[in-house]
């Protein structure tokens, strides 16, 4: 995924490409702080139940896919879901470190009776390490179905 910051940088680049071409001194490129690909959070359906608060133990469902932007729904292989048989859904401490950066994030806020999909980067998912012996290999970005059923 092209991040923002290489779009912009590209834009100058050819911004300064242009002017050296029309005889005008190159103007002085900006700086351009380097930034990780942000969380992307979609709330599909906005609850109206208890607020996911940091701190709170939120149980959720949901489905993980690896992310892929031009598959449809930018859905690749599904890696997980809390749906499928014999599973239940998620019970965790939102905040504590426990599930991965992403989730963290993304679900403080929701609220109970919501569904939310998180575009997660690698780096605010397993990063380098990927996870599972390789079932989630490293730099993988992901995407997630969640449903927040309850905060205790």
């Amino acid at each position: 995924m092209i991040r923002r910051s290489l779009i912009l940088a590209m834009l100058c680049a050819a911004a300064a490409s242009m002017s050296h071409a029309a005889g005008q001194s190159a103007p002085a490129a900006p700086a351009v702080a380097v930034e990780t690909n942000p969380l992307v959070k979609i709330d599909n359906v906005v609850g109206t139940g208890k607020e996911a608060m940091v701190g709170a133990n939120v149980v959720v469902n949901y489905t993980g896919w690896f992310y892929k932007p031009l598959a449809p729904k930018q859905r690749g292989r599904k890696f997980d879901s809390s749906l499928d048989a014999g599973r239940e859904p998620l019970v965790f401490q939102l905040g504590a470190g426990r599930v991965i950066k992403g989730w963290d994030q993304g679900v403080a806020g929701m609220k109970v009776g919501g569904k939310r999909t998180l575009i997660i980067p690698s780096e605010l998912a397993y990063g380098k390490k990927g996870a599972g012996g390789g079932s989630i290999p490293a730099d993988s970005d992901l995407i997630f179905d969640v449903e927040l059923l309850d905060v205790k």
